[in-house]
C-alpha cells in the first residue's frame, strides 16, 4: 500500500492498484514545420517536435498512461493506455524509449517516455502531379530522444538516422509510401554499434 498527501494534508492510503482511479496530469506538446522551395520542383521541408507530460499532484506522480513511443514508422495501432507513438525512421517501432528503472536489461514492459524532442529534414521532389495518382520521391535525415523526466533531459543526446523514400497519393486509397532508414545509434539499451537499416511502410500519414 502507498500513502498519498492531499492538499489539506488529509492522508489516504491506497493500494498500487487504486493509485490512478482518478487520473490528474497535464500533456504539452510543440510542433512546427517549414516548407523551403529549392531548386526548381525541389522543396525542403523542416519539422520540430516537443511533447511533455506532467503531473499536478506530485505524490501521485505520472500515471502511466499517454506516454510518448519513440521509434519506427509512427503508425500507433490500437493500445490501451493512450500512447502516442512518434515517428523515428531507420529504428524498430517504439523502441527509443527510457529504459525502465527496475527493468534495465530489457525493454519489455516498459511505460514510455514523459519527454520527447525530434528534429527532421526531409527533401521531396514531385515525379508526377496527376489528379489519378501523385508521386513524390525524398530524402531524409531526423534525429529524436525521449526521456523518463526533465532530471534526464538533453536535447542533443539523440539517435540519428537517414535515408529515403517514396509517397504516392490516390484519391481512391489514401497515401501510401515506403522508406528505408538508417539509424546511426544503437537501440537503447542494446550493446553493439548502429541500429542499421529498417524498412517502414506508411500508410495514410500526413505528408
Amino acid at each position: 500500500a502507498a500513502a498519498v498527501e492531499n492538499g489539506n494534508n488529509d492522508r489516504v492510503a491506497e493500494i498500487d492498484q487504486e493509485r490512478f482511479n482518478w487520473l490528474e496530469y497535464y500533456k504539452v506538446k510543440f510542433e512546427g514545420q517549414w516548407f523551403t522551395s529549392l531548386v526548381g520542383k525541389l522543396v525542403l521541408s523542416s519539422k520540430v517536435d516537443f511533447g511533455f507530460l506532467g503531473a499536478y499532484n506530485n505524490d501521485r506522480g505520472i500515471p502511466p498512461f499517454d506516454r510518448f513511443f519513440l521509434g519506427g514508422d509512427g503508425l500507433g495501432g490500437y493500445a490501451l493506455d493512450g500512447r502516442e507513438v512518434i515517428r523515428l525512421r531507420g529504428y524498430p517501432n517504439q523502441s527509443v524509449i527510457p529504459l525502465d528503472r527496475d527493468e534495465a536489461s530489457t525493454l519489455n514492459g516498459n511505460t514510455g517516455a514523459t519527454i520527447f524532442n525530434k528534429f527532421e529534414f526531409e527533401l521531396r521532389y514531385p515525379i508526377t502531379l496527376k489528379p489519378s495518382a501523385s508521386i513524390y520521391a525524398l530524402m531524409f535525415a531526423e534525429a529524436g530522444s525521449s526521456f523518463d523526466n526533465f532530471r534526464d533531459y538533453n536535447p542533443f543526446l539523440m539517435n540519428r538516422s537517414a535515408g529515403a523514400g517514396v509517397r504516392i497519393y490516390m484519391p481512391a486509397f489514401g497515401l501510401l509510401g515506403i522508406d528505408f532508414g538508417y539509424g546511426f545509434d544503437p537501440i537503447p539499451g542494446t550493446v553493439g554499434g548502429p541500429n542499421g537499416w529498417e524498412t517502414h511502410f506508411i500508410i495514410g500519414q500526413q505528408f
